[in-house]
């Protein structure tokens, strides 16, 4: 899997966008109980064609500042997330994407 920013350089542990909500307990901590959709988007490869790539942020502030409070998250510790993407059909990772000029990414004001 192939990485747009080295995942050895990424933080201790990374926030993925997910396809729906994450159980949570009373502390905030997600209760993993079978398998987790994580979100997945088709970007134009530097091969040509399409490539799936499942994006990652650093911070919690990053993936609402991109993608919107509303957003269902969950963290992986960095050194598992390539394992935890086996069989999703991710290609690749996209490490703290940002939204495109005037694409409406979670702005106040």
């Amino acid at each position: 899997m192939d990485s747009a920013q080295s995942l050895q350089e990424a933080p201790e542990v990374l926030v993925v966008p997910t396809m729906t909500d994450v159980s949570r307990d009373d502390d905030g901590a997600p209760l993993l109980e079978g398998t987790v959709d994580v979100m997945l988007i088709p970007l134009e490869a530097e091969s040509g064609g399409t490539q799936l790539v499942a994006l990652a942020f650093s911070t919690v502030v990053g993936l609402v500042e991109a993608m919107g409070e509303e957003q269902s998250w969950v963290a992986i510790p960095s050194g598992k997330l390539e394992e935890a993407l086996r069989g999703s059909g991710a290609q690749a990772v996209l490490l703290d994407p940002q939204p495109a000029e005037g694409a409406g990414g979670a702005k106040n004001g």
